[in-house]
């Protein structure tokens, strides 16, 4: 928490980034519950910036319920956030774990439409040049909560089998398996980005606030492309762990995913 905070930051004033420093510390559990939240002074100091800005960053902290004020020993993170729900995927259980989500959330979608993808899209679904795919924006959402902003594209041979509707309601791993697609294995890959203005709006942060960044393909046993995914997911609702176990190697023992039979 030693990023000091020297100029406004995109999309956001310098109190809500604050605020966004320390709201990941406490729902990371960097700062345990029960922690007591350094005075105003020494924020502001540590942060450079001043004692109004860190007034309002406790105050949006307090809003949520993350910190509470006890008379007579200071400003301490609560026992239990109020109103944080965070979503929890594994990675060495994938598939399992996606339809666990679907069953667990819910969604609200956005925008549904049939046309040509992207090139980068349709390469990785391995389609001819004049296949064409379903697209969908949706958001996910625990409770009421936003957590995901979900762009899928899916062949259109497989997506005429479901509608709209049923897409708003059933979570689309279901829809794949009722047409007939026998799901087999996806590759991943995760990193991290900015919320642009239509992200923002969606998952109701801030222009620019961090978010984490995936792509996903997911294929049948023919090795035939059925779905590509680019979700952004708010960090502090959604979480993703690796399992792993020790094992050993030509160069020594090392530290690899545990598999999905294993757990």
């Amino acid at each position: 928490m030693d990023t000091p905070l020297h100029t406004k930051g995109p999309g956001g004033t310098k109190s809500h980034h604050l605020f966004l420093l320390l709201k990941d510390a406490i729902v990371s559990g960097r700062m345990a519950p029960g922690t007591k939240i350094p005075g105003e002074l020494k924020l502001a100091e540590e942060h450079r910036v001043s004692r109004v800005t860190v007034r309002r960053a406790l105050e949006a902290l307090t809003a949520e319920g993350l910190i509470m004020r006890k008379p007579g020993v200071g400003t301490l993170v609560c026992e239990r956030p109020v109103g944080v729900t965070v979503m929890t995927a594994s990675v060495s259980n994938l598939l399992p774990n996606i339809v666990k989500m679907g069953e667990s959330s819910r969604v609200r979608l956005l925008e549904f439409s049939y046309g040509s993808p992207p090139d980068g899209v349709r390469d990785r679904l391995r389609l001819g040049p004049s296949e064409r795919t379903q697209r969908s924006i949706r958001v996910r959402l625990a409770g009421d909560k936003p957590f995901s902003y979900l762009t899928t594209y899916v062949p259109e041979r497989i997506a005429l089998s479901y509608n709209e509707d049923e897409l708003s309601t059933t979570p689309l791993f279901a829809l794949l398996e009722r047409s007939g697609v026998n799901l087999d294995h996806a590759t991943q890959s995760i990193s991290a980005t900015l919320a642009t203005k239509e992200v923002a709006e969606a998952l109701d942060v801030s222009v620019g606030a961090p978010l984490i960044s995936l792509t996903r393909v997911v294929y049948d046993k023919d090795g035939n492309g059925v779905e590509h995914l680019h979700a952004l997911y708010r960090p502090d609702r959604y979480r993703i762990e690796i399992d792993l176990c020790r094992a050993d190697g030509e160069g020594g023992r090392y530290w690899q995913p545990l598999a999905s039979d294993e757990r």
